[in-house]
């Protein structure tokens, strides 16, 4: 865990930090600006999975206010057109969000972060613990981890873990845990940390 801790540590001395800093608040933004957006950036996070997150901006920023509107098939062209993987399938979890939004105000006003997750697993189809994470991170939330095979090929080649074949919720929330105790470590949140992260990977900070 020491020398990607001392690698994230040279990072805040980087231009890196002031970006960290403007996404964090950004993010926090989002989470204090209207519902529709709120929701926009939950259908964001349901298209992230299996794709890419570049490939997600490019369909929000297109679709807008589309996905609190369009009919299903009509969001599938859409989907399609901008290059989805899955058009059918994302368009069908979307349109089915949308019955959520009413009780998702709610659950969102708890201050039980993990709670929060396990509602929007158990109950938005499309998400599991890496893209309820997104979401809730991308709306200020700061204590949940983002475990994707990309964060995991780091701790993996830091030999803080063991890449696993599968990742499980036992093994996810596993991996939380020592992301926690890294973060602690650098005196940053999860949401921080994952951000540093993926610019150690990339080279570049998106959300």
């Amino acid at each position: 865990m020491e020398s990607l801790a001392r690698e994230v540590d040279l990072l805040k001395e980087t231009d890196a930090a002031k970006l960290v800093k403007s996404r964090i608040d950004e993010f926090r933004e989002t989470g204090e600006g209207p519902d529709g957006e709120i929701f926009k950036e939950l259908c964001f996070c349901i298209l992230t999975a299996n794709f890419t997150a570049e490939g997600g901006i490019k369909i929000q920023k297109e679709t807008g206010d589309g996905f609190l509107t369009m009919p299903e098939p009509e969001l599938t062209k859409k989907l399609k057109e901008l290059g989805h993987r899955f058009p059918k399938t994302r368009a069908e979890y979307i349109v089915e969000a949308r019955n959520h939004k009413d009780s998702l105000k709610k659950v969102l006003r708890s201050p039980d972060e993990t709670g929060t997750r396990e509602w929007l697993v158990k109950n938005v189809k499309g998400l599991w613990y890496k893209e309820a994470s997104h979401f809730l991170r991308n709306i200020g939330y700061e204590n949940l981890a983002i475990i994707d095979f990309h964060i995991i090929d780091i701790l993996d080649r830091h030999k803080v873990i063991e890449r696993p074949k599968t990742l499980t919720r036992k093994r996810y929330l596993d991996i939380e845990m020592v992301l926690k105790k890294l973060a602690k470590r650098l005196g940053m949140s999860l949401a921080e940390l994952d951000l540093y992260l993926w610019f150690a990977e990339t080279g570049k900070i998106l959300k």
